[in-house]
Protein backbone atom coordinates (compact mmCIF):
# COMPACT_ATOMS: atom_id res chain seq x y z
CA UNK A 1 0.00 0.00 0.00
CA UNK A 2 1.51 3.41 -0.98
CA UNK A 3 2.40 5.77 1.87
CA UNK A 4 0.52 9.04 2.27
CA UNK A 5 2.21 12.40 2.79
CA UNK A 6 1.84 12.32 6.59
CA UNK A 7 3.48 8.88 6.87
CA UNK A 8 6.34 9.94 4.61
CA UNK A 9 6.96 13.02 6.77
CA UNK A 10 6.97 10.84 9.93
CA UNK A 11 9.59 8.51 8.48
CA UNK A 12 11.72 11.43 7.27
CA UNK A 13 11.51 13.04 10.70
CA UNK A 14 12.67 9.89 12.47
CA UNK A 15 15.58 9.46 10.09
CA UNK A 16 16.55 13.09 10.50
CA UNK A 17 16.53 12.80 14.29
CA UNK A 18 18.74 9.70 14.17
CA UNK A 19 21.28 11.36 11.88
CA UNK A 20 21.25 14.61 13.85
CA UNK A 21 21.98 12.96 17.20
CA UNK A 22 24.76 10.37 16.68
CA UNK A 23 26.66 11.36 19.88
CA UNK A 24 23.55 10.65 21.96
CA UNK A 25 23.08 7.29 20.24
CA UNK A 26 26.73 6.33 20.78
CA UNK A 27 26.54 7.31 24.46
CA UNK A 28 23.39 5.25 24.93
CA UNK A 29 25.01 2.23 23.27
CA UNK A 30 28.12 2.56 25.40
CA UNK A 31 26.11 2.78 28.63
CA UNK A 32 23.70 -0.05 27.83
CA UNK A 33 24.42 -2.95 30.14
CA UNK A 34 25.13 -6.19 28.34
CA UNK A 35 24.13 -9.53 29.91
CA UNK A 36 26.29 -10.62 32.81
CA UNK A 37 28.35 -8.60 35.27
CA UNK A 38 32.13 -8.75 35.04
CA UNK A 39 33.41 -11.25 37.64
CA UNK A 40 36.38 -10.61 39.90
CA UNK A 41 38.41 -13.18 37.95
CA UNK A 42 38.03 -11.27 34.65
CA UNK A 43 41.08 -10.11 32.72
CA UNK A 44 40.95 -6.32 32.51
CA UNK A 45 43.03 -3.55 30.97
CA UNK A 46 43.04 0.19 30.59
CA UNK A 47 43.65 -0.23 26.86
CA UNK A 48 43.70 -3.70 25.30
CA UNK A 49 46.13 -4.44 22.51
CA UNK A 50 47.82 -7.35 20.77
CA UNK A 51 51.35 -8.00 19.54
CA UNK A 52 52.07 -10.70 16.95
CA UNK A 53 55.64 -11.92 16.48
CA UNK A 54 55.51 -12.79 12.78
CA UNK A 55 58.91 -14.48 12.95
CA UNK A 56 57.36 -17.05 15.31
CA UNK A 57 54.16 -17.36 13.31
CA UNK A 58 54.12 -20.65 11.38
CA UNK A 59 53.44 -19.77 7.75
CA UNK A 60 49.76 -20.34 6.89
CA UNK A 61 49.15 -22.12 10.21
CA UNK A 62 45.34 -22.36 10.62
CA UNK A 63 45.22 -22.96 14.38
CA UNK A 64 44.27 -19.41 15.43
CA UNK A 65 41.64 -19.17 12.69
CA UNK A 66 40.10 -22.54 13.56
CA UNK A 67 39.98 -21.76 17.29
CA UNK A 68 38.38 -18.34 16.75
CA UNK A 69 35.76 -19.56 14.31
CA UNK A 70 34.81 -22.56 16.44
CA UNK A 71 34.55 -20.38 19.55
CA UNK A 72 32.24 -17.87 17.89
CA UNK A 73 30.12 -20.08 15.64
CA UNK A 74 31.48 -18.53 12.47
CA UNK A 75 29.78 -20.23 9.50
CA UNK A 76 31.66 -21.83 6.62
CA UNK A 77 29.94 -21.18 3.30
CA UNK A 78 31.14 -22.78 0.07
CA UNK A 79 30.16 -19.67 -1.88
CA UNK A 80 32.96 -17.11 -1.33
CA UNK A 81 30.47 -14.26 -1.76
CA UNK A 82 28.87 -15.25 1.54
CA UNK A 83 32.12 -15.82 3.43
CA UNK A 84 32.21 -14.76 7.08
CA UNK A 85 35.65 -14.15 8.56
CA UNK A 86 36.65 -13.03 12.01
CA UNK A 87 40.32 -13.86 11.53
CA UNK A 88 42.20 -14.80 8.37
CA UNK A 89 45.66 -15.00 6.85
CA UNK A 90 47.03 -12.76 4.10
CA UNK A 91 50.45 -12.29 2.42
CA UNK A 92 52.78 -9.80 4.05
CA UNK A 93 52.77 -7.58 0.95
CA UNK A 94 48.97 -7.32 1.00
CA UNK A 95 48.86 -6.51 4.71
CA UNK A 96 51.67 -3.95 4.56
CA UNK A 97 51.71 -2.61 0.99
CA UNK A 98 53.87 0.35 1.99
CA UNK A 99 56.57 -1.99 3.32
CA UNK A 100 56.72 -4.28 0.28
CA UNK A 101 59.88 -3.26 -1.62
CA UNK A 102 62.65 -5.06 -3.48
CA UNK A 103 65.10 -4.83 -0.57
CA UNK A 104 62.72 -6.60 1.79
CA UNK A 105 64.12 -9.97 2.96
CA UNK A 106 62.65 -12.87 1.02
CA UNK A 107 61.87 -14.64 4.29
CA UNK A 108 59.52 -11.77 5.15
CA UNK A 109 58.01 -11.40 1.68
CA UNK A 110 56.94 -15.04 1.64
CA UNK A 111 55.13 -14.89 4.99
CA UNK A 112 51.38 -14.89 5.48
CA UNK A 113 50.26 -13.14 8.64
CA UNK A 114 47.02 -13.27 10.67
CA UNK A 115 44.60 -10.37 10.17
CA UNK A 116 41.45 -9.35 12.03
CA UNK A 117 39.81 -6.27 13.57
CA UNK A 118 42.49 -3.84 14.74
CA UNK A 119 40.33 -2.38 17.55
CA UNK A 120 41.50 1.03 16.46
CA UNK A 121 42.07 3.90 18.86
CA UNK A 122 40.11 6.09 16.41
CA UNK A 123 37.77 3.61 14.67
CA UNK A 124 36.01 4.99 11.57
CA UNK A 125 33.44 2.18 11.79
CA UNK A 126 32.10 3.70 15.02
CA UNK A 127 31.80 7.17 13.50
CA UNK A 128 29.72 6.03 10.51
CA UNK A 129 27.35 3.61 12.29
CA UNK A 130 23.93 5.33 12.39
CA UNK A 131 22.47 3.23 15.22
CA UNK A 132 25.32 2.80 17.69
CA UNK A 133 25.51 -0.92 16.91
CA UNK A 134 29.26 -0.46 16.57
CA UNK A 135 30.74 1.16 19.65
CA UNK A 136 34.05 1.42 21.46
CA UNK A 137 34.40 0.29 25.06
CA UNK A 138 36.45 2.32 27.55
CA UNK A 139 39.09 -0.45 27.53
CA UNK A 140 39.65 -0.06 23.77
CA UNK A 141 37.68 -3.02 22.39
CA UNK A 142 35.49 -2.16 19.40
CA UNK A 143 32.24 -4.04 19.82
CA UNK A 144 29.16 -5.06 17.82
CA UNK A 145 25.64 -5.06 19.23
CA UNK A 146 23.83 -7.43 16.87
CA UNK A 147 20.42 -6.29 18.14
CA UNK A 148 21.07 -2.71 17.07
CA UNK A 149 22.60 -3.59 13.69
CA UNK A 150 20.30 -2.78 10.75
CA UNK A 151 22.61 -4.21 8.09
CA UNK A 152 23.31 -0.89 6.39
CA UNK A 153 27.00 -1.86 5.98
CA UNK A 154 28.25 1.68 6.58
CA UNK A 155 30.78 0.18 9.01
CA UNK A 156 32.08 -2.13 6.28
CA UNK A 157 32.56 0.85 3.97
CA UNK A 158 34.27 2.80 6.75
CA UNK A 159 36.71 0.05 7.78
CA UNK A 160 39.94 0.33 5.73
CA UNK A 161 41.02 -3.19 6.73
CA UNK A 162 38.15 -5.31 5.42
CA UNK A 163 37.68 -6.70 8.92
CA UNK A 164 33.89 -7.01 8.84
CA UNK A 165 31.54 -9.51 7.23
CA UNK A 166 27.87 -9.31 6.30
CA UNK A 167 25.51 -12.18 6.99
CA UNK A 168 23.73 -12.53 3.68
CA UNK A 169 22.33 -15.89 4.77
CA UNK A 170 21.30 -17.52 8.03
CA UNK A 171 24.63 -18.69 9.47
CA UNK A 172 23.34 -21.51 11.68
CA UNK A 173 23.11 -24.27 9.03
CA UNK A 174 26.71 -23.56 7.96
CA UNK A 175 28.19 -23.95 11.47
CA UNK A 176 29.72 -27.42 11.78
CA UNK A 177 29.52 -27.67 15.57
CA UNK A 178 27.59 -25.02 17.47
CA UNK A 179 29.16 -23.62 20.62
CA UNK A 180 26.17 -23.12 22.95
CA UNK A 181 28.09 -20.52 24.96
CA UNK A 182 28.13 -17.95 22.15
CA UNK A 183 25.06 -16.63 20.31
CA UNK A 184 24.34 -17.38 16.68
CA UNK A 185 23.84 -14.29 14.55
CA UNK A 186 20.99 -13.72 12.12
CA UNK A 187 20.90 -12.92 8.44
CA UNK A 188 21.09 -9.18 7.81
CA UNK A 189 23.69 -8.20 10.43
CA UNK A 190 27.40 -7.46 10.30
CA UNK A 191 29.93 -9.24 12.50
CA UNK A 192 33.64 -9.22 13.27
CA UNK A 193 36.33 -10.09 15.85
CA UNK A 194 35.35 -8.96 19.34
CA UNK A 195 38.78 -9.54 20.96
CA UNK A 196 37.14 -12.50 22.73
CA UNK A 197 35.61 -10.12 25.24
CA UNK A 198 33.44 -12.96 26.56
CA UNK A 199 36.56 -15.01 27.34
CA UNK A 200 38.35 -12.06 28.94
CA UNK A 201 35.32 -11.66 31.22
CA UNK A 202 35.86 -15.28 32.32
CA UNK A 203 39.57 -14.76 33.02
CA UNK A 204 40.61 -16.54 29.80
CA UNK A 205 42.92 -15.45 26.99
CA UNK A 206 41.42 -14.90 23.52
CA UNK A 207 40.88 -18.16 21.64
CA UNK A 208 43.47 -17.33 18.97
CA UNK A 209 46.13 -16.59 21.59
CA UNK A 210 45.42 -19.76 23.56
CA UNK A 211 45.49 -21.91 20.42
CA UNK A 212 48.74 -20.61 18.91
CA UNK A 213 51.34 -23.42 19.22
CA UNK A 214 54.25 -21.02 18.76
CA UNK A 215 53.02 -18.47 21.33
CA UNK A 216 53.34 -15.81 18.64
CA UNK A 217 50.42 -13.76 19.96
CA UNK A 218 50.46 -11.65 23.12
CA UNK A 219 47.58 -9.60 24.50
CA UNK A 220 47.94 -7.07 27.26
CA UNK A 221 47.39 -3.60 28.63
CA UNK A 222 48.97 -0.94 26.43
CA UNK A 223 48.31 1.61 29.17
CA UNK A 224 50.52 -0.29 31.64
CA UNK A 225 54.22 0.47 31.17
CA UNK A 226 55.11 -2.70 33.09
CA UNK A 227 53.00 -5.05 30.98
CA UNK A 228 54.48 -7.81 28.83
CA UNK A 229 53.08 -6.30 25.64
CA UNK A 230 54.78 -2.97 26.35
CA UNK A 231 58.06 -4.81 26.94
CA UNK A 232 57.72 -6.57 23.59
CA UNK A 233 56.88 -3.37 21.73
CA UNK A 234 59.93 -1.61 23.12
CA UNK A 235 62.26 -4.41 22.02
CA UNK A 236 62.36 -3.90 18.25
CA UNK A 237 60.47 -3.06 15.08
CA UNK A 238 56.68 -3.00 15.35
CA UNK A 239 54.43 -2.47 12.31
CA UNK A 240 50.77 -1.44 12.25
CA UNK A 241 48.39 -1.81 9.33
CA UNK A 242 47.93 1.45 7.44
CA UNK A 243 48.77 3.55 10.46
CA UNK A 244 49.09 6.57 8.19
CA UNK A 245 45.28 6.75 8.02
CA UNK A 246 45.10 7.97 11.62
CA UNK A 247 42.92 5.09 12.81
CA UNK A 248 45.41 4.07 15.51
CA UNK A 249 45.39 0.25 15.11
CA UNK A 250 46.00 -1.52 18.42
CA UNK A 251 47.30 -4.73 16.81
CA UNK A 252 51.09 -4.64 16.36
CA UNK A 253 53.21 -6.93 14.18
CA UNK A 254 56.71 -7.54 15.52
CA UNK A 255 59.72 -8.41 13.42
CA UNK A 256 62.84 -9.78 15.14
CA UNK A 257 64.49 -11.25 12.02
Amino acid sequence: MPLNRREILKIAGCLGLGLACPPMIYELAAKTKRPGDVPASALTAGSWGMAIDIAKCRNRCPDCITACHEEHNVPSFLDSRHQIRWIGSEPFGAVFPGQDHRMLPESLKSLSVPVFCNHCDNPPCVRVCPTGATFKRPDGITMMDYHRCIGCRFCMAGCPYGSRSMNWREPGPAVKKINPNYPLRAAGVVEKCNFCEERLAQGKLPACVAACPQKAMTVGDLADERSEIRRLLSGGLALRRRGELGTGPQVYYLWRG
